[in-house]
């Protein structure tokens, strides 16, 4: 079986000497490819930004937990996959859907609880979907996505073929039963999984060290388990793709599971309604995180130093961002809200295929079901 430590020195973490750039996973990457995932990033962030706006314009109810300074991670990981692997994550899961390659038309228009977007306007911000693209959405339950994550790993292996789970959660899950539960079957009955721990330092509002018990990282638990696991700098786009690409090879190549902790910082609060964003960390701690470690501009700066992206490049992709986010929160306005005769659609697909039921009683407890 497959190991993998954290520990900088080894050679499953330590970059070639050329450094994360001349890895296979970015080696092999044109110049185009490069701008896209730079553009990808651009428009998860204008496209959050947008939707903050909107949110405090009355237009989205409900929760609104915002990706702004993840974004290497999502575009990163997700750039990587393959036909057969599939996605899915938590409630902050704005990125990974735009990642997959939702439009910010269906993701916006979720967020206003309109008929046109992805989950008709019944899922919100934690529930975006698109099945079709291998992405099965952002739950909101904490840690509950992690034994689906291994049900959807476990129907490739059962009908062989060569993909894996690319599992996501924040570092505030760790602790659940069902994560554990997860980890201990996926290694149990070789699942190809890979977990990814987001560790933006804080679980809603406590810091990592007063919520977690750990020695020097989180994903060292799966030695617990006989697993791999592996540590990386989430601001390095780079450095991401690197790593992550061995996990992926390792669940393609031999059905082994990965504990992937990506290091990485959200600039908002835990949501938007999270009053103390800045009373239970510095205010310099975030200023310095987006001043010198901000993933987009790192990203940008590398391009430019390759003579990949030029000054003026780079202004035309941010405004052709904003402008899609502006254009999806007009989408989103335009678009018609569900009807009220609507509300138990989409629900179960029982109930939307009643001559296919298979199941027993009651999908919904009142008089006419």
């Amino acid at each position: 079986m497959a190991t993998a430590t954290a520990k900088k020195s080894t050679p499953e973490s330590a970059p070639s000497p050329q450094g994360y750039a001349a890895e296979p996973a970015n080696a092999s990457l044109t110049a185009g490819d490069k701008l896209t995932l730079l553009r990808d990033m651009i428009r998860i962030r204008r496209f959050e930004e947008r939707s903050l706006k909107a949110y405090q314009a009355g237009h989205i109810g409900g929760f609104l937990h915002l990706y702004n300074g993840q974004e290497a991670v999502a575009v990163g990981t997700i750039s990587l996959r393959g036909p057969h692997d599939h996605v899915i994550t938590a409630y902050r899961d704005h990125g990974h859907a735009l990642a997959v390659g939702m439009s910010m038309n269906e993701c916006m228009a979720e967020l206003y609880g309109k008929v046109t977007g992805c989950s008709r306007g019944k899922g919100g911000s934690m529930h975006f979907f698109a099945p079709e693209k291998n992405y099965w959405g952002g739950h909101g339950i904490v840690g509950g996505q992690t034994p689906l994550g291994l049900g959807l790993a476990f129907y490739l292996k059962y009908k062989g073929l060569q993909g894996c789970c690319l599992c996501y959660l924040g570092d505030g899950a760790v602790n659940q039963g069902a994560f554990h539960e997860s980890l201990n079957l996926a290694a149990l009955w070789d699942i190809p999984v890979v977990y990814i721990i987001e560790n933006n330092k804080y679980s809603m509002g406590t810091s990592l060290a007063r919520s977690s018990a750990f020695r020097d990282h989180l994903a060292r638990r799966a030695e617990g388990y006989d697993m791999a696991w592996d540590v990386c700098n989430g601001q390095d786009l780079y450095e991401v793709r690197a790593h992550a690409a061995k996990a992926i090879d390792r669940a393609h190549q031999t059905s082994r599971p990965t504990l992937l902790e990506i290091d990485t910082y959200r600039y908002r609060g835990h949501s938007v309604a999270d009053a103390n964003a800045e009373k239970y960390r510095m205010r310099e701690e975030i200023e310095d995180y987006k001043k010198n470690r901000d993933p987009i501009q790192l990203f940008r700066q590398k391009l430019v130093a390759e003579n990949i992206l030029t000054e003026d490049a780079y202004e035309s992709m941010d405004r052709e961002a904003k402008a899609e986010a502006e254009a999806s929160a007009v989408f989103a306005a335009e678009s018609p809200f569900p009807e009220i005769e609507t509300i138990q659609e989409d629900v179960y697909w029982e109930a939307d295929h009643p001559e296919a039921r298979a199941s027993q009683g009651r999908l919904f407890f009142n008089d006419e079901i």
